[in-house]
């Protein structure tokens, strides 16, 4: 799996949680489309937003984080992202109860959760 981290920078004021909530949802039907995408987390920051994605591969981010990705990023917001690839492998679900190795759930003896 790979986590791509998008960070769009703003000049204006950050927009409060309501706001920031209501744009979210505007556009979140269509992350519901993309081929590969297992999530995405939208990010409200002072300096800007943005978004985690998780993929089910590097394909299918390369493939969504194309060049008319950029165009229309630039377009939307008025300002050029930048993007982060990272390798996924390991989630510690504490709110499901559980520690997946590539989504897949594992059991850990004693001793090694003791120890971390």
């Amino acid at each position: 799996m790979l986590i791509a981290i998008v960070e769009i920078p703003r000049a204006t004021p950050k927009p409060d949680k309501e706001a920031a909530i209501a744009r979210a949802l505007g556009s979140a039907p269509l992350y519901r489309k993309v081929d590969g995408l297992i999530r995405k987390d939208f990010l409200n920051g002072e300096e800007g937003g943005g978004g985690v994605y998780l993929f089910e591969s590097r394909e299918a981010a390369e493939a969504w984080f194309n060049d008319e990705w950029w165009g229309w990023i630039e377009e939307r917001f008025g300002a050029r992202p930048t993007l982060k690839f990272f390798d996924h492998y390991v989630t510690v679900d504490n709110a499901g109860g559980a520690i997946r190795v590539d989504g897949e759930p594992v059991k850990l003896d004693d001793a090694s959760e003791a120890a971390e």
